[in-house]
């Protein structure tokens, strides 16, 4: 597939969502509502929007209507600030003022009195705040770096994951906090004789951080069973099917994932791929505690139609 093709065409839905988003400021905007509105899955789309923007949506809504206020509070001062908050699209007068002075350092009150000279910088800024565009050469330049990462780090692969039968315990909550569920299950497995070199443990995401509460963010510690064994307890069975995959193996260190996740999207957007509708999951290798530099080797699995 033509890959120029395919980021003309992101680039197109892009910009369509920030339009959308400029001309609905007051409205409540949502990861939902942005993705139906340009004909994409809030999954893939969070993710396409992440690789080009630079910003996540939600990060890049809650900084372009902080800045819009801006704008209309130096060159719109007949406005009062409750209407601008409501103009932008805030709740109350307060959470405004709150999500103000964290972005300026000082109330909307003072910023409005204050001489606009001491912010100069916004003003010069203001036709980039007025509209907001994505162009091609912005797409290519954030999409090569977080690629260049990648090509620094493996090559991925498209390759089919063959069945792979896992005992596992579902978990919901922070993802930091997913090593104790692994405990449990290493608890279990041992007296079994089920952990030895050749052991692999496997990470399912049955969310995603970008777009659920990361308190009830739902994954599965799993565990390979080379042979039928059985279960008891919390542990359960479960059957990964033989699955189609982008897989990215990668020696890493725990602060690395999120980057390594959001490059290997990024190599599928670029590549034309299309995420299938299993869970992306993380095959381990090692145990990172045992690793001279505290890494995991692991393979990061995206599955593709």
């Amino acid at each position: 597939m033509n890959s120029g093709k395919i980021a003309n065409h992101n680039i197109v839905r892009l910009n369509k969502a920030i339009v959308f988003i400029e001309n609905n400021l007051s409205e409540k905007l949502s990861l939902e509502i942005i993705s139906k509105e340009v004909n994409s899955s809030p999954f893939h789309f969070h993710r396409l929007f992440k690789i080009i923007v630079g910003e996540t949506l939600q990060n890049f809504i809650n900084r372009y209507r902080i800045e819009k206020a801006a704008s209309i509070l130096i060159h719109q001062k007949e406005k009062s600030i409750t209407d601008v908050a409501i103009n932008v699209g805030f709740d109350s007068l307060s959470s405004f003022s709150k999500s103000f002075k964290n972005f300026y350092g000082i109330s909307p009150k003072k910023f409005k009195t204050e001489s606009v000279y001491k912010f100069s910088q916004i003003n010069k800024t203001e036709s980039k705040i007025g509209k907001v565009t994505v162009t091609f050469e912005q797409y290519i330049c954030n999409l090569n770096n977080t690629l260049n990462w990648l090509k620094m780090k493996t090559s991925p692969e498209i390759k089919k994951i063959p069945r792979l039968d896992l005992a596992y315990i579902s978990y919901k909550g922070k993802m930091e906090a997913i090593g104790s569920v692994y405990n449990r299950l290493v608890k279990w497995a041992t007296p079994k004789g089920l952990i030895n070199n050749e052991t692999r443990m496997v990470t399912i995401y049955h969310d995603s951080p970008k777009i659920t509460d990361p308190n009830n963010l739902r994954m599965s510690a799993c565990m390979v069973l080379n042979d039928p064994i059985d279960l008891d307890g919390e542990i359960d069975l479960r059957i990964l099917s033989p699955t189609k995959c982008i897989v990215s193996r990668l020696e890493i260190a725990p602060h690395q994932f999120q980057q390594a996740w959001e490059a290997s999207f990024a190599f599928m957007v670029k590549t034309g791929y299309e995420k299938s509708k299993t869970d992306p999951f993380e095959i381990y290798y090692n145990n990172a505690a045992e690793h001279p530099e505290n890494k995991f080797i692991v393979d990061l699995c995206i599955p593709i139609k």
